[in-house]
């Protein structure tokens, strides 16, 4: 057992590097800061943004530009500090905690979150008031994941709804269609065929991300832990959960990946390569689509996630960054207005679909053809289906993983002990995950 938890410690940083690819395509390597909004009026209030992605710098330069268009009497000044994961959470936590240094504004990552929300004295400010405006407009979920106690402290820059990426050029092949997919049943016939057929494997059995354990918890109203945030990785829906993937698995259905899992260089190689047909993925994977594997434009498809029984959820949100004020900015009211301007609405919400290929956790953009539909935008260019034709129709079946303070050890105890030893090494699903739920509380110890 101590062999493995040295792992684990030994695996945190990279692990962390793994949840941040979930949310951009890029972070910075080192520390870089910039003015933005220099041209405001001089009675502009300058403010402070720390963030860990030169991405989300670039949307709040946008946004700034709006904001200070649009409000003359109310105008910013932002300076934007861009530094590498690991410091900027570290030097934020301790910047929020002492009361000294820290930014009106800054970006948290959502496996960071936990830190800031632990104890009586959140040291954030509550965002209630001006989040209520688009309470109604809002993908309910993606705000409960940065809420404590009835109040909201962040927002996101997307949903992060879990999707059925499907090769139909191969699916044809095997005289599948994608559309017959309904349940996990359909999804092990139309992998064995596509198997028979082609030697193709329909879809991963991921050995280093928790992606599939995530949507099959969520399609199960289940989670990794409970109401009390204790982990629970060996339940029966873990159980359930596993062994079909194992069936599937020795049904030649789902096969490992080089990588571990489809986010990875690796992975992404073997999909340009043709030798998976599917990817059940948050939609922010279509920007690996677009921007890392060209060839296969025009070939791919959306559509919901398949689900143990017809009428269970058919997604699940993943990956995240919420976005957040601290209590000791210069103008606290402010700030909360410019976030939740920047992050929420509908001019913002735009913007992050057209540059970012995220799916706008505004849902008032969903129904903008528009924009959703637009031929001039590479990601409708792309896929042989519009994604938000399959958001719409799943929107009110969106669930969330909460994160909380045990998250990291129970992502890390999965990703780099557990998984392999399921897929690689046969190991019976039961006592693999009480393996892993014995490690994990002897780490929390």
């Amino acid at each position: 057992m101590k062999k493995r938890i040295t792992l684990i410690s030994i695996v945190t940083i990279l692990m962390m590097s793994l949840v941040l690819s979930a949310c951009s395509k890029s972070s910075s390597s080192s520390t870089e800061t910039q003015q933005l909004g220099a041209d405001a009026g001089e009675n502009a209030t300058e403010m402070s943004f720390w963030t860990f992605v030169d991405l989300h710098g670039k949307h709040l330069d946008k946004m700034l530009g709006l904001w200070n268009q649009q409000n003359p009497d109310k105008q910013i000044k932002l300076n934007v500090t861009v530094m590498p994961y690991d410091d900027m959470h570290n030097k934020l936590l301790l910047a929020v905690t002492s009361g000294k240094g820290a930014p009106d504004i800054a970006d948290i990552e959502l496996g960071q979150f936990p830190k800031f929300l632990d104890g009586d004295n959140v040291p954030l400010e509550s965002l209630n008031d001006v989040f209520a405006p688009y309470k109604d407009v809002v993908v309910p979920s993606r705000v409960d994941i940065y809420t404590k106690a009835d109040q909201v402290y962040g927002f996101d820059y997307h949903v992060g709804a879990t999707l059925a990426f499907y090769n139909t050029e191969i699916l044809e092949q095997a005289g599948v269609d994608y559309k017959t997919i309904k349940t996990w049943e359909d999804y092990k016939q139309a992998g064995i065929k596509v198997y028979e057929k082609t030697g193709k494997y329909l879809g991963t059995a991921d050995t280093s991300a928790t992606w599939q354990a995530s949507l099959l918890l969520a399609q199960q109203n289940a989670d990794f832990t409970d109401e009390n945030g204790n982990p629970k990785v060996n339940s029966p829906e873990m159980i359930k959960a596993f062994e079909m993937l194992v069936d599937l698995q020795k049904n030649n259905v789902i096969h490992t990946i080089p990588g571990g899992q489809p986010d990875t260089e690796e992975a992404k190689g073997e999909y340009n390569k043709g030798n998976y047909a599917s990817a059940l993925m948050p939609e922010w994977y279509m920007s690996r689509f677009v921007n890392e594997m060209k060839d296969l434009k025009g070939k791919y498809a959306i559509a919901p996630l398949p689900v143990f029984e017809e009428g269970n959820p058919r997604s699940v949100g993943l990956g995240g960054t919420g976005t957040v004020v601290t209590k000791t900015g210069k103008d606290v009211q402010l700030a909360k207005e410019f976030v939740a301007f920047a992050k929420l609405s509908k001019e913002a919400t735009t913007e992050i679909w057209n540059t970012l290929g995220f799916d706008p956790i505004n849902m008032e953009v969903w129904k903008d053809e528009a924009v959703t539909k637009n031929p001039d935008n590479e990601y409708v260019q792309y896929f042989k289906t519009n994604a938000f034709d399959t958001l719409n129709e799943i929107k009110d079946e969106i669930r969330a993983i909460k994160s909380v303070k045990a998250s990291p050890t129970i992502g890390n105890v999965l990703n780099t002990v557990t998984l392999n030893a399921i897929f690689e090494d046969g190991q019976d699903v039961k006592e693999a995950l009480d393996e892993a739920q014995a490690a994990i509380e002897q780490e929390l110890k």
